[in-house]
């Protein structure tokens, strides 16, 4: 696991979104801009809908690539890429918590039948610049 440097830890907790890059079955890119939890060990946790392209994206091919940048200086940056070990979420344990972190009830935004995966992404190789 890579470490995410002291220096660039802080944007971890200044961004409200992290952006996920995942790769569609075409190869092209998918871009989208998601609410996370990080941990101590700055393992990233996202929590998506079943219907979702980047869920779908995710389990077809692992490998993807977080963004953040400083709201105060949008060219210090910090990239993280991994690949994202999915667990199904039925009980929206870890939806709750990414909810509570945004004051939102995650259930309020899926439809009948949609479900919920947990998403754990550990750095792997970890870019900063500025």
């Amino acid at each position: 696991m890579a470490t995410i440097p002291a220096s660039h830890r802080d944007l971890l907790d200044k961004n409200q979104a992290v952006v996920l890059a995942t790769i569609n079955p075409d190869g092209s890119p998918q871009v989208t801009a998601l609410w996370f939890l990080v941990d101590e060990q700055g393992t990233i946790w996202l929590s998506l809908n079943s219907s979702r392209q980047k869920l779908k994206n995710l389990q077809r091919d692992p490998r993807c690539s977080l963004f953040l940048f400083d709201p105060a200086s949008p060219y210090r940056t910090l990239e993280i890429r991994g690949h994202a070990e999915l667990t199904p979420d039925p009980d929206y344990d870890l939806a709750g918590k990414v909810g509570a972190k945004y004051g939102a009830d995650l259930h309020n935004m899926d439809q009948p039948g949609q479900t919920r995966f947990a998403v754990r992404i550990e750095p792997e190789k970890v870019t900063t610049y500025g």
